[in-house]
């Protein structure tokens, strides 16, 4: 139950980050918001909740820095396929 728990909350985190950005009319690539959210809360939601003392426990600040995190996966991951693209 928790697995299910924490794929869904990647994939809100990832789909909210996606549209914060902008899907440029495409929709929402879920694949990809899978992996921004659990990417991006590893590594923001845990690094501010750290950071603000909350410990490993779900506060407002591992939200914020889960979606903070998932924003820079996507702006990544974007970049990445942009680039990749022009070179090939």
């Amino acid at each position: 139950m928790l697995i299910i728990g924490i794929l869904l909350f990647g994939m809100l985190v990832g789909a909210a980050a996606q549209l914060l950005l902008g899907t440029r009319g495409h929709g929402i690539n879920w694949t990809t918001a899978i992996v921004a959210g659990l990417l991006g809360s590893i590594v923001g939601g845990l690094l501010i909740s750290l950071l603000a003392g909350d410990g490993l426990s779900l506060r407002p600040s591992g939200i914020i820095g889960s979606i903070g995190g998932a924003i820079l996966v996507t702006l990544a991951w974007n970049y990445w396929q942009g680039r990749r693209s022009k070179v090939t």
